[in-house]
């Protein structure tokens, strides 16, 4: 009788990815949307959605054009790839299931900084009923959350590759249903092995963003243009900024893992 092959501490963390992953598609397939929301976002004039949309658009171009350079004054990028050159070479001279978690561990505390930012700055800016100036601050958040969690698994952000990619992981986290199945093959498709990377103008990419992110924070960021009830449009930005980030570290987690592997093949 054969015996069973025991998996390595990568296998079994990718893994448990794989679980997690079954269980964002099961829930982007099942997922309804509440009926008093649909309610309320048919009463929204249209235009508010285009202007969101093309407010998502500029905060991104924006961002990407000028604002990365502003971003990394809030952190140490040196400190951060340090960081992980210590970590990746506790995972390579031990391998064990401690050092990934410790690794996993370490990426995780540096986000609940960055939700209270986007609570703080969210609710304060909602209850002065500012609403679409508030993107390009939410937007830079989570970019650095994005930027933080690349670097600490050993990847840059800064190629116009990366930022396909990283725009990529946004736009599939706030899809639902088959879309978001789609993207996220997509996504697999760039460090996947064999994988085929569907290449997408930057533009093009940007706007899709930006569309995915105005379709779900529509009735969010239109209540959050009105003084004082905008509180409630601004509590959002924390919730939305968690869901985004878990995606985007799920991934990276996966990126690194998987590249493990092939070195020690």
């Amino acid at each position: 009788m054969n015996k069973k092959i025991k998996k390595t501490p990568i296998e079994k963390e990718l893994d448990r990815i794989a679980h997690r992953e079954a269980r964002l598609a099961k829930q982007a397939l099942h997922h309804q949307p509440a009926r008093w929301k649909e309610s309320l976002e048919q009463k929204i004039p249209p235009r508010v959605y285009t202007n969101l949309q093309t407010a998502f658009c500029k905060a991104f171009e924006l961002i990407f054009e000028k604002g990365t350079g502003l971003i990394e004054k809030t952190y140490s990028r040196n400190e951060l790839e340090l960081d992980f050159q210590i970590h990746d070479y506790a995972v390579a001279l031990k391998g064990g299931t401690r050092e990934l978690r410790e690794l996993k561990t370490d990426i995780n505390r540096g986000n609940f900084i960055n939700m209270a930012v986007s609570a703080v700055e969210g609710i304060g800016l909602g209850a002065l009923g500012i609403g679409l100036p508030d993107i390009v601050l939410f937007l830079s958040v989570i970019l650095k959350g994005t930027y933080e969690t690349a670097v600490q698994y050993g990847f840059s952000y800064d190629t116009p590759r990366e930022k396909l990619f990283i725009l990529k992981l946004l736009e599939t986290a706030m899809l639902k249903g088959e879309a978001w199945i789609t993207c996220n093959a997509e996504a697999d498709s760039y460090f996947v092995p064999n994988g085929v990377w569907l290449e997408t103008k930057f533009q093009e990419q940007v706007k899709r963003t930006a569309d995915a992110f105005a379709v779900d924070m529509l009735l969010a960021k239109f209540v959050q243009g009105i003084p004082v009830a905008g509180i409630l449009g601004g509590i959002s930005n924390p919730v939305y900024y968690r869901r985004i980030l878990y995606y985007v570290q799920l991934k990276y987690q996966k990126r690194y893992l998987l590249q493990k592997s092939l070195s020690d093949v």
